[in-house]
């Protein structure tokens, strides 16, 4: 009896093994089931149905503010500075005598070269009676006229060296921090100050080979200065009439009022260039656009899937990118998730 109770313990044993097998093994299937319809589930993403637009196509550069004329002050001559006739930072007028070095020597040369040209003058005079009464050559009457012309040269060379003694301004501006003092001995190797017309300042920048023929000379460009919110304007007034090989760029200048003084030369300006007008443009989010070595690419959505599609993409702003081509109007564009898309993945979209 013993043996018979031991083989139907066993039995029953053997059958409660088997069942629990069986459960756990159709459980572990279900589970593996529902990890596989869970992969191929559609991911939900937002997109939007591209219309076209007026896009105001701007270019957005950087340039620098240069003074509109800007020199460096010299002396002409060598000597000693006797009267500086500006004050440092102040504004002076066109032809304002701004120094003048001590010329006594120079008068002095010139007092030598004036009663040499009088001699001068005095001995072609009589050179000519004499030739009229033939008691001198023409030769001899020659150099009495070349005598007298020798000596008014020097006379105006010395006068204009005495000129260049008062330093004047070539034009109106405002001059800078001076480096020399009363009794200064002075060259022409020395800066003196520096003069800046401030009035009008120039803006020059560069932009890329393809939009060369898209700017014309009087065309109005916005610009921002750091450190201000005030939008500035300026007008174009000159082009490079080639573009740069090194750099495939052309160069631009463009001139702005100044009249509140707050602008500067050599600071940076942030430019908007306006460039033609596109009507019936596509124009995305930025966050739609996915990098990729050759270029572009963005998803739409085909029949319940991603579809991967390249497109030329160009001027963009903060928050949108222009489309040349790879997008028609109607399309559905993928917005959200797009980093982690991949092609023909299901999806489901909700349209903003």
């Amino acid at each position: 009896m013993k043996v018979k109770h031991l083989i139907y313990t066993l039995l029953i044993i053997a059958i409660g093994g088997f069942i629990s097998y069986r459960i756990i093994s159709n459980k572990s299937k279900n589970d593996d089931s529902k990890k596989f319809n869970d992969k191929n589930s559609p991911t939900t993403v937002n997109g939007i149905v591209i219309k076209t637009a007026t896009f105001d196509n701007n270019l957005s550069l950087t340039g620098s503010i240069e003074a509109n004329e800007q020199i460096e002050i010299h002396s002409e001559v060598s000597g000693i500075v006797e009267g500086i006739f500006f004050n440092e930072g102040s504004f002076v007028n066109k032809g304002q005598v701004l120094f003048k070095v001590n010329d006594i020597e120079l008068k002095a040369q010139l007092r030598q070269a004036v009663t040499k040209e009088g001699l001068a003058a005095e001995n072609e005079r009589r050179a000519k009676l004499l030739l009229q009464k033939e008691a001198i050559s023409q030769e001899e009457a020659d150099i009495a006229r070349a005598d007298h012309a020798s000596a008014q040269a020097q006379s105006q060379l010395i006068k204009a060296q005495i000129f260049k003694t008062s330093v004047r301004a070539p034009f109106s501006g405002k001059i800078g921090l001076r480096s020399i003092s009363p009794g200064t001995y002075i060259t022409p190797t020395v800066l003196v100050a520096k003069l800046v017309n401030t009035g009008k300042l120039k803006i020059t920048f560069s932009i890329p080979e393809k939009y060369a023929s898209q700017v014309k000379s009087g065309s109005t460009i916005d610009f921002n200065v750091s450190g201000s919110d005030k939008t500035y304007n300026a007008k174009i007034y000159a082009i490079e009439p080639e573009v740069a090989v090194a750099t495939r760029t052309l160069q631009i200048r463009a001139i702005a009022d100044n009249t509140d003084g707050k602008l500067f030369p050599g600071t940076f300006a942030d430019i908007k260039l306006p460039l033609n007008i596109i009507k019936d443009a596509i124009v995305v989010p930025s966050q739609a656009i996915v990098p990729v070595q050759d270029g572009k690419k963005v998803f739409v959505a085909d029949h319940g899937k991603a579809k991967e599609v390249m497109v030329d993409a160009t001027t963009r702003t903060d928050s949108s990118i222009l489309i040349l081509a790879g997008l028609k109007a109607g399309d559905t564009l993928i917005t959200s998730g797009v980093m982690s898309l991949k092609n023909e993945a299901p999806i489901k979209v909700k349209v903003k």
